[in-house]
């Protein structure tokens, strides 16, 4: 009996989360989310397969959702393999003819398609792309020195709204395509904030390997506007690897879209706590 009890608290605290999330889906019906999807939260085949079953629901519940992702990790795997030595210029890679072609080949190939499959064995109609396809996102070259690293500088994302309207899933990988035809390799955080602004998206999610923006106690903060993060930045509060996430989350906010926000993707189900409950999740950034 007392099993039962507990079950039945289990499955009424269910239908209250699900009861409290109405207003929150209400708000979503229709709106645009851009997620740069990363880090650990690529690693495992589990945190894939519960990644995937997260932009399904919000598909389902009426949002459109365009996964933009890295990968890293396989690129240097994959380098490794072919005995393809790696060059560093302020601790960012030049990327020569060789390297951008193994880039391509493992971001728009190995990565992208595991999302799509992961996606689509969900119940999902996912597509996968790069910035190149329907020249979505047009790039130049950002620093002569990093070779074929590129910055969009030109977005065309009818594509994308294409896809939303034939309900499927876009999945982006971060390549771009210069004026004369040549590949660019564009860092995954910069193609996600460039997309979300040429859509004027509502959402721009940055799932990270932190838990968001923290303060001078070490303590996340929930919520920032853009004057807030300057001041953070010029504190040296905000440092290291943050500051290009929080540069990627203003850009997207000059661009049009409504807030960013930086959460911890290895939590699990962190973009549905993001969008779906009063407390959200990670650091959400306003423009005012």
């Amino acid at each position: 009996m007392k099993k039962q009890d507990a079950m039945n608290k289990d499955w009424i605290a269910t239908a209250r989360t699900l009861s409290q999330a109405l207003p929150f889906l209400q708000r979503y019906d229709g709106a645009t989310v851009v997620i740069k999807f990363g880090g650990h939260a690529m690693g495992s085949d589990e945190a894939m397969d519960s990644f995937a079953r997260d932009v399904v629901l919000m598909q389902q519940v009426g949002v459109n959702p365009v996964v933009v992702h890295g990968g890293g990790p396989m690129i240097n795997e994959m380098l490794s393999k072919l005995d393809i030595q790696s060059e560093f210029v302020g601790g960012k890679r030049v990327t020569d003819a060789a390297t951008v072609e193994v880039v391509e080949m493992v971001l728009s190939g190995r990565v992208n398609k595991r999302i799509v499959q992961a996606i689509n064995a969900q119940g999902g109609r996912a597509v996968g792309l790069s910035g190149k396809d329907a020249n979505l996102m047009i790039c130049e070259q950002t620093d002569a020195k990093l070779g074929f690293v590129g910055t969009p500088v030109e977005m065309n994302p009818a594509v994308l709204k294409t896809l939303f309207e034939a309900d499927m899933i876009p999945v982006i990988a971060p390549l771009g395509m210069g004026r004369t035809g040549e590949t660019y390799n564009v860092n995954g955080d910069t193609a996600a904030g460039a997309i979300a602004g040429a859509l004027k998206a509502d959402r721009l999610l940055l799932l990270t390997d932190v838990a968001g923006v923290k303060d001078a106690s070490g303590e996340v903060v929930t919520e920032l506007t853009a004057a807030h993060v300057h001041e953070l930045t010029e504190l040296g509060i905000i440092a290291g690897g943050m500051i290009p996430k929080t540069e990627t989350a203003l850009a997207a906010l000059q661009a049009g879209v409504r807030a960013a926000v930086i959460l911890d993707g290895r939590a699990p189900n962190a973009c549905l706590l993001e969008l779906f409950t009063e407390h959200g999740a990670g650091t959400i950034i306003r423009q005012g």
